[in-house]
């Protein structure tokens, strides 16, 4: 059963979009360094439909954007969440970030428009320094399109 600690709206999650960032708790990764170590404890408050679309109901016209922060434990449930909100709210736009390196096998990717991977690296840096570990993905056509660039301080 996926749970949330809180949610955020924040501007530079996702690039030119204004995000719900919804940070799920019971995360297996421990990364070392971790800024949100709270977030590995099976706390919060259940996630699913009904509670998704209350909170999405109350910034409907102010978000662009739904980011599951978290839920490598179940990505099942954060797919299925995706898929409902591509179908109940057609005009936002969903993200994930997994701090895993790769994605689940046979993982649905036409679900989402972004995906971000890969744990914190206190060693290489956050997503806008060119040397971090971390990538953010466009899905474009069901493919992967490599955009971590953008964040790059030029």
């Amino acid at each position: 059963m996926l749970k949330y600690y809180n949610f955020d709206i924040v501007f530079a999650e996702i690039p030119d979009e204004v995000t719900m960032a919804i940070n799920i708790t019971n995360c297996p990764n421990r990364c070392v360094g971790c800024h949100s170590p709270h977030l590995q404890e099976d706390i919060g408050k259940v996630l699913d439909e009904t509670e998704l679309a209350r909170l999405i109901n109350a910034y409907d016209y102010d978000i662009t954007c739904v980011c599951f922060m978290g839920g490598d434990r179940e990505p099942n449930s954060v797919l299925q969440l995706a898929e409902f909100v591509k179908k109940t709210f057609p005009k936002v736009k969903t993200a994930w970030y997994s701090g895993k390196s790769s994605l689940p096998q046979n993982f649905d990717l036409p679900q989402f428009d972004y995906i971000k991977l890969g744990g914190y690296d206190s060693s290489k840096g956050p997503l806008n320094k060119p040397t971090t570990n971390q990538k953010l993905y466009k899905i474009c056509s069901g493919e992967m399109v490599d955009i971590t660039d953008r964040f790059w301080k030029k």
